[in-house]
């Protein structure tokens, strides 16, 4: 895995999920529905091989594509 495997409104959903927001509050902020936030976070999910959030952000963070 390298560097920049993130789409910027996938990086924008993992950014706020790190900063405990919902995916409700997520779809608000960001201008699309709660079905596309959950697509971002499974296209992520499949990207990295992680099951479940947690292990996603774990890994983004690893990886240094998120920041807290």
């Amino acid at each position: 895995m390298h560097k920049g495997i993130l789409t910027q409104r996938e990086k924008e959903v993992f950014e706020l999920l790190v900063m405990s927001k919902s995916t409700k509050e997520i779809a608000t902020m960001l201008h699309i529905s709660e079905k596309t936030v959950r697509n971002h976070i499974s296209n992520v999910m499949q990207k990295l091989g992680v099951k479940g959030r947690a292990s996603a952000v774990v890994e983004l963070l690893k990886l240094q594509e998120i920041h807290l």
